[in-house]
């Protein structure tokens, strides 16, 4: 099931177009989406693709409007952690990204002033109120992926001793989500998926999400620990080697740029980008 946020409402895409939700009875505001999950899978698997209709993809938006928390994990990549110049890390190291920085998949984002770099990321969702969840079901809580982008202007990121990474990664923008929230079940293979991150049209980044050094399960086990998690909640689960800061010379976004992040099974995001007015 691939369920978006079309143009405000709920809306299964499949490879003809679009169906609202409505049209199974469903409540179409995007902020009930994990009130009636298990509703949306039953009717989704019983659709007719012919009553699908077409759509603009510039009318996608974030597929969760207003998480309550966003979780995201650095260094979650070894090639990543050698480019970064650090040593593989113990335990998940946990930043948060502000939910006014969500946007959709297709979208001109605004360049803050400094040094805006991209971090592709998949993006675990979580449906299910959890709490102090073992890691042999880390994924019982999660009902969903998708692509994200945990965007970052380095100058604000790495200010000060020590660093603080939420504001960096938090101008409006910062946080691109979507195409759909991809039903667990719908990847053929849920734990290796293939990450692909283009700028301009070169490929910056190119790995798989088997080769994070803590999966799934075991960043739900130890986020859940301390913090109950909420429907809704998205985990950005870290990205691969490739940024722009780390390379020989630096590159980062710029005005003009064109992105592409792409994920195999989930989808892909488009996002142009222009200088803050």
């Amino acid at each position: 099931m691939r369920i978006a946020n079309l143009a405000g409402r709920l809306a299964l895409l499949t490879g003809d177009g679009a169906v609202d939700v409505s049209d199974g009875g469903l409540d179409a505001d995007p902020d009930t989406v994990f009130d009636q999950w298990e509703a949306l899978l039953r009717w989704s698997a019983g659709v007719d693709p012919a009553t699908a209709v077409p759509y603009k993809e510039s009318d996608l938006r974030a597929p969760v409007p207003e998480p309550r928390q966003i979780f995201a994990v650095a260094l979650n990549y070894r090639p990543h952690t050698a480019e970064a110049g650090y040593e593989e890390p113990a335990e998940p190291l946990v930043f948060t990204k502000f939910p006014s920085c969500l946007t959709g998949p297709h979208a001109t984002i605004d360049l803050p002033p400094g040094h805006v770099d991209w971090e592709l990321e998949m993006v675990a969702v979580i449906g299910r109120a959890a709490y102090r969840v073992p890691e042999e079901q880390g994924w019982d809580p999660v009902v969903a992926l998708t692509v994200g982008q945990d965007l970052s202007e380095r100058i604000v990121q790495l200010a000060g001793r020590p660093a603080q990474f939420s504001l960096g990664k938090s101008f409006p923008g910062f946080g691109p989500v979507g195409p759909a929230l991809v039903s667990v079940d719908e990847p053929a293979d849920r734990d290796d998926l293939e990450l692909t991150c283009e700028l301009d049209g070169e490929i910056v980044q190119h790995d798989r999400t088997s080769n994070m050094i803590f999966p799934v399960p075991r960043l739900v086990a130890h986020l859940s620990a301390i913090c109950p998690l909420r429907p809704g909640d998205l985990i950005f689960t870290g990205t691969p080697a490739g940024v722009g800061n780390r390379r020989t010379p630096q590159r980062f976004i710029g005005p003009g740029d064109t992105l592409v992040s792409r994920i195999g099974d989930l989808g892909e995001m488009r996002h142009t980008f222009r200088s803050a007015r």
